[in-house]
């Protein structure tokens, strides 16, 4: 027998055990964008006469899905522009499957496209960088150098805001990720962002407080195409080990993800406001913003040099 919908009598497709909810395919698609739609709300200003947002598209799941919604909830509106745009990282068969599928897909839902590269900015690949120094973690070199990239084709775009496709694993990862280092102020200046920063566009957050299985299962209902291959570096990346914790920690008491991003949340509001956060100097070699002198970007290649 068939588990039934909590709020009606369908078949459910989903059981959300973090609130005891069985849903169905309509009620699970509500909810969905109903919380979407709220930290759309909650993260972006619309005060202003005219709104540009572009999405930084991977091709996978989260950031497909990212753009798919944020282009069904502006659909119409003539004050809000939205754009899109790929980091390519120059790693051979990975991304380029990932990138067709961003341009498919930025196409079918009418919305610009463009692409950004490593090779172009830095004169130099991931998979260069790997194979000459593989010792390295690549996360630890390609994070930072994406992340420029991003405020980078951002301001080119001249848009107001950014929208990452990080979910609530994801998000719950990177808080346990700056507690377990002690970085403070990198806690301190995790998006959503509020106001804007010299030389930074504001990142956006629309999924995080949907968990990842979620994701891909609007995915499914939906029919919204994704690329679902894993970065070959992906086994190197410290995160992994997070992951594991908090699914384990998951498993055991659901919600727990939840209870982590909301713990994050008030904890930052008694911390400092974000007006009153530290604030960020110019790197002296690039003169991108940066905490330190020298930003990450610069010190991982100087490391290649």
């Amino acid at each position: 027998m068939k588990t039934k919908c909590t709020r009606c009598n369908n078949d459910a497709v989903y059981e959300a055990r973090y609130s005891g909810e069985y849903l169905c395919r309509k009620h699970f698609i509500e909810s969905f964008e109903r919380r979407v739609k709220k930290e759309v709300r909650d993260q972006i200003d619309f005060s202003s006469d005219s709104l540009s947002i572009s999405v930084a598209i991977s091709g996978g799941k989260d950031s497909s899905v990212t753009l798919y919604v944020l282009s069904e909830l502006f659909k119409g509106r003539k004050d809000v522009v939205l754009k899109a745009f790929t980091i390519d990282e120059g790693i051979l068969g990975y991304r380029d499957s990932g990138l067709e599928n961003a341009i498919k897909l930025s196409a079918e839902l009418g919305v610009p496209h463009s692409i950004i590269s490593f090779k172009d900015q830095f004169n130099t690949t991931m998979d260069q960088i790997v194979s000459d120094h593989p010792d390295i973690i690549p996360c630890s070199r390609c994070g930072p150098m994406r992340r420029q990239l991003m405020d980078l084709e951002s301001s080119d775009l001249n848009t107001d805001y950014v929208a990452l496709g990080l979910n609530l694993d994801d998000y719950s990862q990177s808080i346990l990720m700056n507690v377990a280092r002690g970085d403070a102020e990198r806690f301190v200046r995790m998006a959503p962002h509020r106001e804007r920063k010299d030389g930074m566009t504001r990142r956006v957050l629309p999924l995080r407080k949907i968990p990842e299985k979620e994701v891909v299962i609007y995915a499914i209902l939906k029919g919204i195409h994704f690329d679902s291959s894993w970065c070959p570096y992906y086994g190197k990346a410290q995160r992994n080990t997070f992951r594991v914790i908090l699914n384990e920690l998951e498993e055991r008491s659901p919600g727990t993800k939840f209870a982590i991003l909301n713990f994050s949340d008030k904890l930052k509001q008694m911390l400092v406001s974000e007006s009153e956060a530290p604030e960020l100097q110019r790197c002296k070699m690039c003169g991108k913003p940066s905490s330190s002198e020298v930003c990450s970007v610069c010190r991982g290649l100087e490391i290649f040099e």
